[in-house]
């Protein structure tokens, strides 16, 4: 089974700066780690290759030194990785940036699966394996916590719901979304980190993956960020007292004398 895990290198801190005039990350000086969900993601990867055979390839759009994140996917298991960097791919939203990953995975030769961490910790948008699924034309699952069983044509996964879980069978090719789930990220052995020191990480351009340019970076994200703020501390609040029923009455009488109910 060919399987490949799209990840992201994030900020490791909380001290995000915002370019002004481009409304980005400026990720110059700040430490960078491997987006924690897409460990998750690469995990199940690991864990159906061993079961199935076959190779886990990571895979993300970034910077160049996004290449040492790939690096530690190596070192934890991946059989190899490949970058996406490009000038043209600066500012590209999630749509754009599934687009990018999506033509990547073409110029891999397609995938069995496609895996992905729910959600990106710097955007928490959770948009881009859907828009992936969306570019390729294949059958998608979110919030996924762990693969139950798998063959050469479907996957039966367990997916989280807000009151539960279900469990749905899915044939493959197809992505999946995962969550923080049943299976802890494994740690990266001596021999992973000797095999992802020597690794070569090729770098692909957009001319590389045939991409339309109007169709990356800010020209081809139909979204804008328009402003990044952090909101101001608030001070105060009133403690309301007594049993749940008295809270309530409280509670009710100052939204009613507030004019809001």
């Amino acid at each position: 089974m060919k399987i490949v895990v799209c990840i992201k290198q994030v900020p490791d801190t909380t001290e995000i700066r915002i370019n002004p005039e481009t409304n980005t990350l400026m990720r110059e000086g700040v430490p960078s780690v491997v987006n924690p969900f897409d460990l998750y993601a690469l995990e199940e990867g690991l864990m159906l290759r061993d079961q199935l055979g076959g190779t886990v390839t990571t895979l993300s759009m970034g910077p160049p030194q996004a290449a040492e994140a790939l690096r530690e996917t190596i070192s934890i298991g991946a059989d190899d990785a490949f970058l996406l960097s490009d000038r043209g791919f600066a500012g590209s939203d999630t749509w754009a940036t599934s687009y990018v990953l999506a033509k990547g995975i073409e110029k891999l030769g397609g995938a069995d699966l496609i895996l992905c961490g729910k959600q990106a910790i710097d955007g928490d948008t959770a948009q881009v394996g859907p828009g992936i699924a969306h570019h390729l034309d294949l059958p998608f699952v979110a919030f996924v916590r762990a693969i139950l069983s798998g063959t050469e044509s479907n996957l039966v996964v367990e997916r989280v719901l807000e009151d539960g879980t279900e469990h749905i069978e899915m044939p493959i090719p197809g992505v999946l979304t995962i969550v923080k789930g049943k299976h802890e990220p494994r740690m990266p052995s001596l021999r992973g980190k000797m095999k992802a020191k020597k690794a070569e990480i090729p770098v692909w351009g957009a001319a590389d993956i045939e991409a339309d340019p109007d169709h990356i970076g800010l020209n081809g994200s139909p979204t804008r960020v328009v402003r990044i703020f952090s909101p101001e501390k608030r001070k105060g609040g009133e403690m309301l007292h007594g049993d749940l029923p008295q809270q309530a009455q409280q509670l009710y009488e100052k939204l009613h004398a507030a004019n809001l109910i």
